[in-house]
């Protein structure tokens, strides 16, 4: 392996958002290990494609061993997983926290303990977390109690972690989208989505990774929430 070329983890990587990240990556020459549960296991070149379920403990251990295994070191992990559902607070069930706390939190956790466990060694590296405008700025229209306060979580243990490593020569950085247009929201739905944004449209796939691509390429940039969201964290905006 060429002493140049980096290494990328990123999770929830099989559509959407994460798929985007992928191709990014790999047109940045990176080699890439790519998880989630719906991933098939895959060895094609500098991508690496290991299928599980990020809230399991040891989804982490067998990206993170596959990734040292094959490619010697890890230089960025990003956090892309999770998951989102709009609903009343009290319509939220057991299996509905329980499904946040894991996927959200729980794969956070463990992806990002094994993650800064290595860059701590290499003396480099970055990791960051994609989470939601939600938690900065929520909306009566999107009733989302469970992604503020897992993703706020995820917010605040990104700054807590950028001063942890900030010595170490380690990074961590979040990105915190608006509405995003993905398969996850039918066209008909667009209109209404859009309006939700002081710009007046969806972001795309695109805005969120090249939002990624920025904080992995800028080196004093560390504890950073950094929203793309159209303006919706900026203030309130009437429709």
């Amino acid at each position: 392996m060429s002493a140049e070329q980096k290494v990328v983890v990123v999770t929830g990587a099989s559509q959407g958002i994460g798929a985007g990240i992928v191709e990014a990556f790999r047109q940045r020459n990176y080699q890439i290990v790519a998880t989630s549960r719906s991933i098939k296991s895959t060895t094609d070149g500098d991508l690496l494609a290991v299928p599980g379920d990020v809230g399991d403990p040891q989804t982490a251990q067998l990206v993170f061993s596959a990734a040292i295994e094959r490619f010697g070191r890890v230089d960025t992990l990003v956090n892309n997983a999770g998951m989102f559902m709009a609903k009343a607070f009290t319509a939220y069930t057991r299996n509905d926290y329980e499904a946040y706390l894991s996927t959200n939190v729980t794969g956070f956790f463990h992806m990002s303990q094994y993650a800064l466990d290595i860059m701590g060694k290499q003396g480099r590296g970055h990791v960051v977390t994609i989470t939601t405008s939600l938690v900065d700025q929520p909306m009566n229209s999107v009733p989302a109690a469970l992604a503020s306060l897992t993703k706020g979580a995820l917010n605040a243990a990104t700054r807590a972690l950028a001063i942890e490593y900030a010595s170490a020569g380690v990074r961590i950085n979040a990105v915190s989208p608006g509405i995003i247009k993905t398969p996850m929201h039918p066209p008909e739905a667009h209109q209404a989505l859009a309006a939700l944004h002081p710009m007046g449209r969806m972001g795309k796939i695109s805005d969120i990774v090249d939002a990624v691509l920025y904080l992995d390429g800028a080196g004093f940039v560390t504890g950073e929430i950094l929203h793309v969201d159209g303006g919706q964290a900026a203030g309130h905006h009437r429709i």
